[in-house]
Protein backbone atom coordinates (compact mmCIF):
# COMPACT_ATOMS: atom_id res chain seq x y z
CA UNK A 1 0.00 0.00 0.00
CA UNK A 2 1.30 3.39 -0.63
CA UNK A 3 2.14 6.26 1.79
CA UNK A 4 -0.86 8.08 0.15
CA UNK A 5 -3.51 5.68 0.17
CA UNK A 6 -2.50 4.52 3.90
CA UNK A 7 -2.42 8.12 4.85
CA UNK A 8 -5.80 8.00 3.90
CA UNK A 9 -6.87 5.14 5.35
CA UNK A 10 -5.97 6.15 8.86
CA UNK A 11 -7.88 9.23 8.56
CA UNK A 12 -10.50 7.96 7.73
CA UNK A 13 -10.42 4.74 10.52
CA UNK A 14 -9.62 7.77 12.81
CA UNK A 15 -13.00 9.97 11.43
CA UNK A 16 -15.09 6.47 12.05
CA UNK A 17 -13.97 5.95 15.49
CA UNK A 18 -14.61 9.48 16.45
CA UNK A 19 -17.75 9.72 14.65
CA UNK A 20 -18.91 6.63 16.75
CA UNK A 21 -18.02 8.31 19.92
CA UNK A 22 -19.91 11.28 19.71
CA UNK A 23 -22.89 9.04 18.57
CA UNK A 24 -23.02 6.99 21.92
CA UNK A 25 -22.25 9.86 23.60
CA UNK A 26 -25.27 11.91 21.94
CA UNK A 27 -27.99 12.96 25.19
CA UNK A 28 -30.84 10.16 25.53
CA UNK A 29 -33.60 12.44 25.42
CA UNK A 30 -32.64 12.71 21.24
CA UNK A 31 -33.50 9.10 21.06
CA UNK A 32 -36.91 9.36 22.67
CA UNK A 33 -39.05 11.16 20.01
CA UNK A 34 -36.83 10.92 17.53
CA UNK A 35 -37.11 12.39 13.70
CA UNK A 36 -35.57 12.41 10.72
CA UNK A 37 -32.35 9.81 10.58
CA UNK A 38 -32.29 9.46 14.22
CA UNK A 39 -35.14 7.05 14.42
CA UNK A 40 -33.08 4.79 12.01
CA UNK A 41 -30.27 4.67 15.10
CA UNK A 42 -32.55 4.54 17.79
CA UNK A 43 -31.58 0.46 18.02
CA UNK A 44 -27.90 1.40 17.77
CA UNK A 45 -27.32 3.88 20.70
CA UNK A 46 -27.28 2.15 24.22
CA UNK A 47 -30.09 3.74 26.21
CA UNK A 48 -29.16 4.09 29.92
CA UNK A 49 -31.12 2.04 32.45
CA UNK A 50 -31.23 4.26 35.28
CA UNK A 51 -33.36 7.86 34.33
CA UNK A 52 -33.85 8.28 37.92
CA UNK A 53 -33.09 12.33 38.90
CA UNK A 54 -30.16 11.56 41.37
CA UNK A 55 -29.50 13.74 44.13
CA UNK A 56 -26.62 15.92 43.24
CA UNK A 57 -28.52 15.94 40.08
CA UNK A 58 -31.19 17.78 41.67
CA UNK A 59 -29.21 20.08 43.34
CA UNK A 60 -27.51 20.92 40.23
CA UNK A 61 -30.34 22.26 38.59
CA UNK A 62 -32.09 23.74 41.95
CA UNK A 63 -28.70 25.91 41.55
CA UNK A 64 -29.01 26.06 37.38
CA UNK A 65 -32.15 27.22 38.38
CA UNK A 66 -31.89 29.92 40.49
CA UNK A 67 -28.80 31.52 38.41
CA UNK A 68 -31.28 31.84 35.36
CA UNK A 69 -33.87 33.65 38.10
CA UNK A 70 -31.74 35.88 39.58
CA UNK A 71 -28.81 36.07 37.03
CA UNK A 72 -24.84 36.33 38.31
CA UNK A 73 -25.33 38.72 40.50
CA UNK A 74 -27.49 36.83 42.70
CA UNK A 75 -23.90 34.33 43.28
CA UNK A 76 -22.98 35.18 47.07
CA UNK A 77 -26.81 34.91 48.06
CA UNK A 78 -26.93 31.04 46.52
CA UNK A 79 -23.98 30.31 48.40
CA UNK A 80 -25.50 32.08 51.56
CA UNK A 81 -28.82 29.98 51.11
CA UNK A 82 -26.18 26.78 50.69
CA UNK A 83 -24.72 27.67 54.42
CA UNK A 84 -27.86 27.69 56.13
CA UNK A 85 -29.82 24.69 54.63
CA UNK A 86 -26.24 22.98 54.86
CA UNK A 87 -25.87 23.82 59.01
CA UNK A 88 -29.13 22.42 59.73
CA UNK A 89 -28.39 18.98 57.81
CA UNK A 90 -26.95 16.06 59.49
CA UNK A 91 -24.84 15.22 55.95
CA UNK A 92 -23.26 16.51 53.33
CA UNK A 93 -24.42 18.08 50.06
CA UNK A 94 -22.78 19.48 47.16
CA UNK A 95 -21.82 23.14 47.41
CA UNK A 96 -22.83 26.07 44.37
CA UNK A 97 -19.40 26.80 43.93
CA UNK A 98 -18.94 24.19 41.56
CA UNK A 99 -20.11 27.21 39.73
CA UNK A 100 -18.63 26.41 35.81
CA UNK A 101 -20.14 23.62 35.51
CA UNK A 102 -23.39 25.28 36.71
CA UNK A 103 -22.28 28.04 34.95
CA UNK A 104 -22.10 26.27 31.67
CA UNK A 105 -26.11 24.64 32.21
CA UNK A 106 -26.95 28.37 32.63
CA UNK A 107 -25.17 29.86 29.45
CA UNK A 108 -26.87 26.56 27.52
CA UNK A 109 -30.14 27.96 29.02
CA UNK A 110 -29.66 30.97 27.60
CA UNK A 111 -28.68 29.80 24.00
CA UNK A 112 -30.98 27.45 23.31
CA UNK A 113 -33.99 27.79 26.60
CA UNK A 114 -34.20 24.20 27.09
CA UNK A 115 -35.06 22.85 30.44
CA UNK A 116 -32.75 23.31 33.42
CA UNK A 117 -32.18 19.12 33.75
CA UNK A 118 -31.36 18.73 29.88
CA UNK A 119 -28.87 21.95 29.95
CA UNK A 120 -27.09 20.20 32.49
CA UNK A 121 -27.29 16.48 30.56
CA UNK A 122 -26.37 18.21 27.59
CA UNK A 123 -23.59 19.99 29.07
CA UNK A 124 -22.16 16.88 29.99
CA UNK A 125 -22.75 14.99 26.96
CA UNK A 126 -20.81 17.61 24.96
CA UNK A 127 -17.86 18.01 27.41
CA UNK A 128 -17.68 13.93 27.26
CA UNK A 129 -17.52 14.79 23.34
CA UNK A 130 -14.72 17.59 24.17
CA UNK A 131 -13.10 15.13 25.76
CA UNK A 132 -12.66 12.54 23.09
CA UNK A 133 -11.43 15.09 20.68
CA UNK A 134 -8.92 16.22 23.34
CA UNK A 135 -8.18 13.09 24.19
CA UNK A 136 -7.02 11.80 20.28
CA UNK A 137 -5.30 15.09 19.88
CA UNK A 138 -3.24 14.56 22.90
CA UNK A 139 -2.82 11.00 21.61
CA UNK A 140 -1.44 12.16 18.37
CA UNK A 141 1.09 14.46 19.88
CA UNK A 142 2.75 12.17 22.29
CA UNK A 143 2.48 8.80 20.27
CA UNK A 144 1.37 9.97 16.09
CA UNK A 145 -1.63 8.63 14.25
CA UNK A 146 -1.43 4.95 15.54
CA UNK A 147 -1.91 6.31 19.07
CA UNK A 148 -4.12 9.04 17.89
CA UNK A 149 -6.20 6.03 17.05
CA UNK A 150 -5.50 3.07 19.34
CA UNK A 151 -5.98 5.78 22.60
CA UNK A 152 -8.95 7.40 20.51
CA UNK A 153 -10.72 3.71 20.11
CA UNK A 154 -10.12 2.65 23.59
CA UNK A 155 -11.53 5.92 25.24
CA UNK A 156 -14.84 5.88 22.70
CA UNK A 157 -15.77 2.40 24.30
CA UNK A 158 -14.80 3.49 28.00
CA UNK A 159 -17.59 2.58 30.27
CA UNK A 160 -17.54 5.75 32.77
CA UNK A 161 -16.82 8.10 30.15
CA UNK A 162 -20.20 6.92 28.38
CA UNK A 163 -21.81 6.59 31.91
CA UNK A 164 -20.66 10.44 32.47
CA UNK A 165 -21.96 11.68 29.27
CA UNK A 166 -25.32 10.15 30.02
CA UNK A 167 -26.26 12.19 33.64
CA UNK A 168 -26.21 15.32 34.78
CA UNK A 169 -23.18 15.25 36.65
CA UNK A 170 -19.89 17.44 37.18
CA UNK A 171 -17.07 14.20 36.81
CA UNK A 172 -17.45 14.14 32.98
CA UNK A 173 -17.34 18.22 32.44
CA UNK A 174 -14.06 18.09 35.31
CA UNK A 175 -12.69 15.48 32.94
CA UNK A 176 -11.92 17.23 30.22
CA UNK A 177 -10.41 20.71 31.97
CA UNK A 178 -8.47 17.86 33.81
CA UNK A 179 -7.07 16.48 30.65
CA UNK A 180 -6.83 20.28 28.90
CA UNK A 181 -4.15 21.13 32.45
CA UNK A 182 -2.32 17.62 31.35
CA UNK A 183 -1.92 17.84 27.49
CA UNK A 184 -1.03 21.79 28.19
CA UNK A 185 1.39 21.07 30.58
CA UNK A 186 3.04 18.26 28.36
CA UNK A 187 3.34 20.43 25.69
CA UNK A 188 4.73 23.16 27.74
CA UNK A 189 7.43 20.84 28.62
CA UNK A 190 8.22 19.91 25.57
CA UNK A 191 7.85 23.85 23.98
CA UNK A 192 9.48 25.82 27.14
CA UNK A 193 8.27 29.81 27.07
CA UNK A 194 5.62 29.50 24.16
CA UNK A 195 2.74 32.22 25.96
CA UNK A 196 0.08 30.20 23.96
CA UNK A 197 0.60 26.80 26.04
CA UNK A 198 1.69 28.66 29.35
CA UNK A 199 -2.04 30.83 28.86
CA UNK A 200 -3.75 27.66 27.73
CA UNK A 201 -2.51 25.92 30.84
CA UNK A 202 -3.24 28.47 33.20
CA UNK A 203 -6.43 29.12 31.52
CA UNK A 204 -7.43 25.15 32.01
CA UNK A 205 -5.84 25.26 35.98
CA UNK A 206 -8.42 28.15 36.40
CA UNK A 207 -11.49 26.24 35.08
CA UNK A 208 -10.58 23.03 37.20
CA UNK A 209 -10.78 25.12 40.31
CA UNK A 210 -14.05 26.54 39.64
CA UNK A 211 -15.45 23.69 38.14
CA UNK A 212 -15.20 20.91 41.61
CA UNK A 213 -12.74 21.10 44.59
CA UNK A 214 -11.22 17.74 43.19
CA UNK A 215 -8.89 20.03 41.18
CA UNK A 216 -6.56 19.42 44.32
CA UNK A 217 -5.96 16.45 43.50
CA UNK A 218 -4.57 17.38 39.72
CA UNK A 219 -2.37 20.05 40.87
CA UNK A 220 -0.67 17.57 43.25
CA UNK A 221 -0.35 15.10 40.33
CA UNK A 222 0.77 18.38 38.26
CA UNK A 223 3.54 19.64 41.10
CA UNK A 224 4.57 15.40 41.29
CA UNK A 225 5.51 15.76 37.29
CA UNK A 226 7.12 18.83 37.56
CA UNK A 227 9.17 17.26 40.37
CA UNK A 228 9.98 13.85 38.56
CA UNK A 229 10.71 15.67 35.36
CA UNK A 230 14.34 16.40 37.20
CA UNK A 231 15.25 12.97 36.42
CA UNK A 232 12.71 11.78 33.53
CA UNK A 233 13.50 14.64 31.63
CA UNK A 234 9.84 15.21 29.92
CA UNK A 235 11.27 18.59 28.85
CA UNK A 236 11.89 21.95 30.08
CA UNK A 237 10.52 23.25 33.54
CA UNK A 238 10.72 27.28 33.22
CA UNK A 239 9.86 29.75 35.99
CA UNK A 240 7.34 30.95 33.45
CA UNK A 241 5.68 27.50 33.91
CA UNK A 242 6.30 27.48 37.67
CA UNK A 243 4.47 30.95 38.32
CA UNK A 244 1.37 29.19 36.02
CA UNK A 245 1.40 26.44 38.28
CA UNK A 246 0.85 28.74 40.92
CA UNK A 247 -1.10 31.17 39.22
CA UNK A 248 -4.05 29.93 37.40
CA UNK A 249 -4.87 28.00 40.65
CA UNK A 250 -4.76 31.48 42.28
CA UNK A 251 -6.60 33.19 39.99
CA UNK A 252 -9.62 30.16 40.30
CA UNK A 253 -9.54 30.66 44.37
CA UNK A 254 -9.77 34.58 43.56
CA UNK A 255 -13.01 34.08 41.19
CA UNK A 256 -14.35 31.89 43.69
CA UNK A 257 -14.18 33.92 46.61
CA UNK A 258 -15.88 36.44 44.83
CA UNK A 259 -18.52 34.33 43.65
CA UNK A 260 -19.14 33.19 47.01
CA UNK A 261 -19.38 37.06 49.04
CA UNK A 262 -15.73 36.63 50.23
CA UNK A 263 -12.94 34.59 51.49
CA UNK A 264 -14.54 34.20 54.62
CA UNK A 265 -17.64 33.03 52.83
CA UNK A 266 -15.87 30.54 51.03
CA UNK A 267 -13.69 29.12 53.72
CA UNK A 268 -16.83 28.51 55.22
CA UNK A 269 -18.49 27.07 52.62
CA UNK A 270 -15.49 24.63 52.22
CA UNK A 271 -15.31 23.91 55.93
CA UNK A 272 -18.96 22.83 55.76
CA UNK A 273 -19.15 20.39 53.15
CA UNK A 274 -16.08 18.73 53.95
CA UNK A 275 -16.95 18.37 57.75
CA UNK A 276 -20.70 17.29 56.94
CA UNK A 277 -19.16 14.71 54.75
CA UNK A 278 -17.94 12.82 57.72
CA UNK A 279 -21.65 12.07 58.82
CA UNK A 280 -23.14 11.50 55.79
CA UNK A 281 -24.80 7.71 56.38
CA UNK A 282 -24.39 6.94 51.60
CA UNK A 283 -20.91 8.92 52.07
CA UNK A 284 -19.63 6.37 55.17
CA UNK A 285 -22.07 3.24 53.34
CA UNK A 286 -20.05 3.62 50.06
CA UNK A 287 -17.16 6.07 50.10
CA UNK A 288 -14.84 4.20 52.42
CA UNK A 289 -12.41 1.09 51.88
CA UNK A 290 -8.75 -0.17 51.66
CA UNK A 291 -6.03 1.71 49.31
CA UNK A 292 -6.83 -0.60 46.74
CA UNK A 293 -10.31 0.22 46.18
CA UNK A 294 -10.54 2.09 43.09
CA UNK A 295 -8.14 -0.95 41.64
CA UNK A 296 -11.28 -3.08 42.82
CA UNK A 297 -13.49 -0.95 41.07
CA UNK A 298 -11.80 -0.44 38.00
CA UNK A 299 -11.60 -4.26 37.31
CA UNK A 300 -14.80 -4.56 37.63
CA UNK A 301 -15.39 -1.94 35.23
CA UNK A 302 -12.55 -2.05 32.60
CA UNK A 303 -10.50 -5.12 34.06
CA UNK A 304 -8.80 -5.59 30.12
CA UNK A 305 -6.97 -1.97 30.11
CA UNK A 306 -6.61 -2.16 34.25
CA UNK A 307 -4.87 -6.08 33.31
CA UNK A 308 -3.24 -4.20 30.52
CA UNK A 309 -2.21 -0.84 32.07
CA UNK A 310 -0.60 -2.66 35.27
CA UNK A 311 1.30 -4.99 32.76
CA UNK A 312 2.48 -1.61 31.03
CA UNK A 313 4.28 -1.01 34.50
CA UNK A 314 6.50 -3.95 34.31
CA UNK A 315 7.57 -2.81 30.90
CA UNK A 316 8.64 0.83 31.27
CA UNK A 317 12.09 1.99 30.08
CA UNK A 318 13.36 5.44 30.68
CA UNK A 319 12.77 6.11 26.91
CA UNK A 320 9.05 6.15 27.15
CA UNK A 321 8.92 9.55 28.28
CA UNK A 322 4.74 9.59 27.86
CA UNK A 323 3.72 6.54 29.71
CA UNK A 324 6.00 7.77 32.31
CA UNK A 325 4.30 10.75 32.35
CA UNK A 326 0.99 9.05 32.72
CA UNK A 327 1.84 6.65 34.92
CA UNK A 328 2.88 9.60 37.70
CA UNK A 329 -0.12 11.58 37.21
CA UNK A 330 -1.91 8.58 38.15
CA UNK A 331 -0.01 7.36 40.76
CA UNK A 332 0.48 11.19 42.32
CA UNK A 333 -3.06 11.66 42.18
CA UNK A 334 -4.28 8.30 43.38
CA UNK A 335 -2.35 8.59 46.93
CA UNK A 336 -4.28 11.51 47.80
CA UNK A 337 -7.96 10.64 46.43
CA UNK A 338 -7.45 6.82 48.18
CA UNK A 339 -6.62 8.31 51.54
CA UNK A 340 -9.63 10.72 51.51
CA UNK A 341 -12.05 9.42 54.27
CA UNK A 342 -15.72 8.61 53.09
CA UNK A 343 -14.71 9.87 49.50
CA UNK A 344 -14.01 7.14 47.39
CA UNK A 345 -16.02 6.80 43.96
CA UNK A 346 -15.13 5.82 41.04
CA UNK A 347 -16.63 9.10 39.20
CA UNK A 348 -13.95 10.75 40.95
CA UNK A 349 -11.32 8.74 38.73
CA UNK A 350 -13.09 9.52 35.53
CA UNK A 351 -9.84 11.62 34.64
CA UNK A 352 -7.69 8.54 34.65
CA UNK A 353 -9.66 7.08 31.44
CA UNK A 354 -7.25 8.75 29.49
CA UNK A 355 -3.99 7.52 31.16
CA UNK A 356 -4.92 4.39 31.61
CA UNK A 357 -5.78 3.61 28.02
CA UNK A 358 -2.69 5.21 27.11
CA UNK A 359 -0.54 2.52 29.23
CA UNK A 360 -2.73 -0.08 27.89
CA UNK A 361 -2.27 0.46 24.16
CA UNK A 362 1.28 0.96 25.36
CA UNK A 363 0.95 -2.61 26.51
CA UNK A 364 -0.64 -3.75 23.56
CA UNK A 365 1.76 -2.69 21.11
CA UNK A 366 4.22 -4.85 23.36
CA UNK A 367 1.77 -8.11 23.03
CA UNK A 368 1.99 -7.67 19.29
CA UNK A 369 5.82 -7.35 19.38
CA UNK A 370 6.06 -11.42 19.20
CA UNK A 371 3.97 -11.43 16.08
CA UNK A 372 5.50 -11.89 12.87
CA UNK A 373 6.19 -8.51 11.64
CA UNK A 374 3.56 -8.81 8.21
CA UNK A 375 0.65 -9.86 10.77
CA UNK A 376 1.57 -6.90 13.07
CA UNK A 377 -1.19 -4.47 12.07
CA UNK A 378 -4.04 -7.27 12.18
CA UNK A 379 -2.89 -8.61 15.49
CA UNK A 380 -2.86 -4.25 16.68
CA UNK A 381 -6.49 -4.33 14.67
CA UNK A 382 -7.92 -7.25 16.67
CA UNK A 383 -6.04 -6.42 20.01
CA UNK A 384 -7.83 -3.15 19.99
CA UNK A 385 -11.08 -4.20 18.55
CA UNK A 386 -11.48 -7.10 21.05
CA UNK A 387 -10.52 -4.71 24.26
CA UNK A 388 -13.16 -1.95 22.32
CA UNK A 389 -15.99 -4.75 22.45
CA UNK A 390 -15.42 -6.12 25.62
CA UNK A 391 -15.53 -2.46 27.01
CA UNK A 392 -18.59 -2.12 25.45
CA UNK A 393 -20.42 -4.89 26.70
CA UNK A 394 -19.55 -4.05 30.05
CA UNK A 395 -21.40 -0.81 29.66
CA UNK A 396 -24.52 -2.67 28.14
CA UNK A 397 -24.19 -5.13 31.40
CA UNK A 398 -23.86 -2.51 33.75
CA UNK A 399 -25.20 0.58 32.57
CA UNK A 400 -28.13 -0.46 30.27
CA UNK A 401 -29.43 -3.93 31.23
CA UNK A 402 -28.94 -3.05 34.92
CA UNK A 403 -30.09 0.76 35.40
CA UNK A 404 -26.61 1.57 36.86
CA UNK A 405 -26.59 5.11 38.50
CA UNK A 406 -23.75 5.36 41.22
CA UNK A 407 -20.00 4.17 40.57
CA UNK A 408 -19.69 2.29 43.62
CA UNK A 409 -18.75 -1.14 44.58
CA UNK A 410 -22.09 -2.79 45.65
CA UNK A 411 -23.80 -1.18 42.24
CA UNK A 412 -20.94 -2.66 39.87
CA UNK A 413 -21.14 -5.70 41.14
CA UNK A 414 -25.00 -6.06 41.47
CA UNK A 415 -24.79 -4.44 37.39
CA UNK A 416 -22.34 -7.58 36.38
CA UNK A 417 -24.59 -9.91 38.76
CA UNK A 418 -21.59 -10.75 41.04
CA UNK A 419 -24.25 -9.36 44.13
CA UNK A 420 -27.73 -10.72 43.71
CA UNK A 421 -30.87 -10.13 45.34
CA UNK A 422 -33.66 -12.50 45.62
CA UNK A 423 -35.88 -11.06 43.10
CA UNK A 424 -32.59 -12.41 40.37
CA UNK A 425 -33.56 -15.94 41.76
CA UNK A 426 -37.23 -15.95 40.76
Amino acid sequence: MSAHRLLNSRFIALAIILLAGIFLRLPPALFQKPEGPLRSLVALHPQPGSDQLGFDEALYRDYTDKLIRFGLISYPEIVERYREKQQTLTGSILPPVRFLYIFSAYLWHQLFGSATLSCLKNVSAVFTMFTLLLVTVFAARVGGFCYAIGVGALIVFAPTQLHMSQHALVDGFFTFWAMLVLWSLWENLRAPKDWRWLLLYTVALTATILTKENAFFVWVAVVAILIANHWLKFGTVTRELLLATVVGPTLGVVLLGMLAGGAGPLIATYQLSVSKNYELKYAILTGDGPWHRYLVDLMLVSPIVLLLAIGSVFNLARAKKAEWFFLIFIAASYLVMCNVKYGMNLRYANMWDLPLRVLAFSQILVLIGFVAQRWRSIALFAAVGLTCALEMRNYVVMAVEYPLYELVSPELMRGLKILKSPADLK
